[in-house]
């Protein structure tokens, strides 16, 4: 455990408020930042967003799988609740 002192905690829980965050989220996001700009971690690479084909493409493969359950959703979750 960390030892922080009441003006750094303080500081921490004014952050965490003002971004809705918990204080440990907002900790772990300035050290990753600092992490970063040190080098000691690498920069993340951002996520590539599906184009609308691509979304489709991947819907039409789920559609396209085979049903393993005939039931409806309801049953499935009355089951589900009943255990």
């Amino acid at each position: 455990m960390i030892n922080l002192s009441q003006e750094t905690e303080a500081l921490a829980q004014r952050l965490a408020n003002a971004q809705r965050l918990s204080v440990e989220a907002v900790i772990r996001q300035a050290l990753e930042a600092r992490a970063r700009a040190a080098g000691v971690v690498p920069e993340a690479h951002p996520r590539r967003r599906l184009t609308v084909e691509e979304m489709l493409a991947v819907g039409s493969e789920i559609a396209a799988m085979p049903l393993l359950d005939p039931r409806s959703p309801r049953e499935i979750m009355d089951d589900i609740n009943a255990l």
